[in-house]
C-alpha cells in the first residue's frame, strides 16, 4: 500500500510539473488578438550623433494580446521604463504585449539614417505600430541641438516650435496615425494652419490662394500638410503632399485627391474613378477625360432627385471599401435597374455610354454560360455577338469589310460601322435598324435580330434567360 502511495504521489507531481511548463508554453505562446481596436500614442524623438532615438507611449490598450510591428530599420529595441509599470506587458523578445490589466506600455528604440539628417529627404515609416490597431490620436515631441535648424514635418497639426539656448523642440498633435517624418534645413515655415490643412512654404499665402485653402479644408476630416518643395525628386508621404507650385489649380486637384484617399479605402480603383468621387464629394470639376466623361453621363441621366440620393450615397461611403462593383450596386439603387457602367468602364478602352445589365443567368442549349453580357441601351436588348454565337456554333473574325459570322452552311457580314444592310450568303438586304452595334469596341447583337437572323428561341422568367438553337 505504502509503495502504491508512494507511486501515486510521484505520478501526480511529474503530471503537475509536466501541466505547468505546458502552460508556461502556451502563456509565451499567447496569440495576439486579431480583434480591431483602437488606441493612442505619444512620441518622443530626439536626433543626434546621425540617429533618431525614439521613445514611444502606447495609451488607452485594450487588455489582449498585442503584436508590435516594428520598422525594418529599428535598432537597439527596448523597453523604456517610464514607470513601474511601463514594460510589465512587454515580452522578452520584445514582439508583443501580452494580454494585462496595464493600459499604458512605453519601449525605446533608434533609427538609424545614413549619412545622418538629410534636408528635403522623406523619412518613410519610422514608427512601431500595433498589428490590427487604428491609432485615434496622436502626439510628436521632437528636439534637436540648438545647432540643428530647420523646420520639421509630419502631417498632423504643428502646435508649438521653439528656438532655446541648447535644443530646438517642436511639436505636433492630432487625430489618427502617423507614419513619416519631413525636415528641411531652410526656407520653409508655416504659413496657414487649419484643423485639416496646413501650408508650409518659402512665401506668404497669397489672399487668393488663402479663400481656397480655407474651401478645400471643409472637404478633409484628417489633417493634410502641404509642402511646397523645388527638389525634383517625387516624394509621397502619409498625410503630406509635396507640391513644386502653390497655385490655385494645383491645390484644388491635389488636395482634393489627398483628402478623398484620406476618406475612402479605395480598392482595385483606377485613378479616373477616384476623380470621379473627388468631383462629387467637393462638387469641383477636374480629373482625367473619362471621369469627366463619365461624371458628364451621369448627370445627363439622373433627375435632380437621382443625384441628390447618388452624392448621399458616396457620402456614407466614407471610412469604407469604394471599389467599381460597390459604386455599381450603390448606382443600381439611384436608379432601381441593376447597371455595371463603372465596371465595364475600368478596363475599356474607350468609354462605354450608360446602360442598364439584365443579371439573369443566361443559359445557351440547357448550359449555364457566365460569358454572354446582357445590356439594355437606347431602347435595345443587346448580347455580346462573339460569346453567344460561339456558343451557339458560329466562328467570328473582323476583317476590313467588316464582322464575319460564318457556319458550315450560313456565312454573314456586317458593316463595321452601323449600316442598315448586311449581307447573307452573298446576297445583300437592307434593313431599318442595324443587326449590331459596337459600343466601346465590342460587338453586340440586339435580340430580335439574334432570334430573326441565327434561328434561336428565347424562354424568359424571373431568374433565367434561356437560348436554344433550332433547326439550321
Amino acid at each position: 500500500m505504502k509503495i502504491a502511495l508512494s507511486l501515486f504521489t510521484t505520478l501526480s507531481v511529474i503530471v503537475g510539473a509536466m501541466l505547468f511548463m505546458q502552460y508556461q508554453v502556451y502563456s509565451e505562446q499567447e496569440t495576439p488578438t486579431n480583434k480591431e481596436f483602437s488606441y493612442s500614442q505619444e512620441i518622443e524623438i530626439t536626433y543626434r550623433e546621425g540617429s533618431l532615438d525614439i521613445r514611444h507611449h502606447f495609451k488607452n490598450l485594450p487588455n489582449d494580446a498585442l503584436e508590435i510591428v516594428w520598422p525594418e530599420s529599428a535598432v537597439d529595441r527596448n523597453c523604456f521604463l517610464e514607470k513601474e509599470y511601463s514594460c510589465a506587458r512587454l515580452n522578452d523578445n520584445k514582439t508583443k504585449f501580452e494580454s494585462g490589466e496595464n493600459r499604458s506600455q512605453s519601449i525605446s528604440y533608434i533609427i538609424p539614417l545614413e549619412g545622418g539628417l538629410t534636408s528635403e529627404k522623406l523619412m518613410n515609416n519610422i514608427y512601431v505600430s500595433l498589428k490590427n490597431g487604428r491609432v485615434k490620436f496622436s502626439t510628436v515631441h521632437i528636439s534637436t541641438d540648438s545647432s540643428v535648424a530647420g523646420q520639421w514635418v509630419t502631417g498632423l497639426p504643428l502646435i508649438d516650435q521653439q528656438s532655446l539656448a541648447l535644443v530646438n523642440y517642436s511639436m505636433f498633435s492630432g487625430t489618427g496615425q502617423v507614419r513619416d517624418l519631413y525636415w528641411q534645413e531652410s526656407g520653409l515655415s508655416l504659413q496657414k494652419k487649419m484643423d485639416t490643412l496646413s501650408i508650409y512654404a518659402n512665401t506668404n499665402v497669397s489672399k487668393e490662394l488663402s479663400q481656397t485653402v480655407n474651401k478645400l479644408a471643409e472637404f478633409g476630416d484628417e489633417h493634410i500638410a502641404v509642402v511646397q518643395r523645388n527638389n525634383e525628386e517625387v516624394q509621397e508621404g502619409y498625410r503630406m503632399l509635396f507640391l513644386p507650385e502653390l497655385t490655385t489649380a494645383t491645390l484644388q486637384k491635389e488636395v482634393l485627391m489627398a483628402q478623398v484617399e484620406s476618406l475612402y479605402t479605395f480598392v482595385d480603383s483606377p485613378l479616373w474613378l477616384k476623380h470621379v468621387v473627388a468631383m462629387y464629394v467637393s462638387g469641383e470639376t477636374f480629373g482625367t477625360p473619362r471621369a469627366l466623361a463619365v461624371v458628364d453621363t451621369l448627370m445627363n441621366e439622373m433627375t435632380e432627385e437621382q443625384l441628390a440620393d447618388w452624392i448621399s450615397r458616396i457620402e456614407n461611403l466614407k471610412g469604407k471599401t469604394v471599389s467599381p462593383t460597390i459604386l455599381d450596386e450603390e448606382l443600381s439603387a439611384v436608379f432601381d435597374v441593376h447597371t455595371e457602367y463603372l465596371s465595364m468602364n475600368v478596363d475599356a478602352e474607350e468609354t462605354y455610354p450608360f446602360m442598364f445589365n439584365d443579371k439573369r443567368d443566361v443559359y445557351v442549349n440547357g448550359v449555364l454560360t457566365e460569358e454572354i453580357d446582357i445590356i439594355l441601351h437606347e431602347g435595345k436588348v443587346l448580347y455580346t455577338a462573339d460569346a453567344l454565337l460561339h456558343d451557339i456554333g458560329y466562328t467570328t473574325s473582323l476583317g476590313s469589310n467588316g464582322y464575319y459570322v460564318n457556319s458550315e452552311t450560313r456565312v454573314f457580314r456586317f458593316p463595321n460601322v452601323e449600316h442598315d444592310f448586311y449581307v447573307f450568303n452573298q446576297r445583300r438586304y437592307n434593313t431599318k435598324t442595324s443587326p449590331l452595334s459596337i459600343i466601346a469596341s465590342t460587338y453586340y447583337i440586339e435580340e430580335l435580330w439574334l432570334q430573326r437572323l441565327f434561328l434561336v428561341e428565347l424562354q424568359k422568367d424571373d431568374q433565367s434567360i434561356r437560348i436554344t438553337t433550332t433547326a439550321q
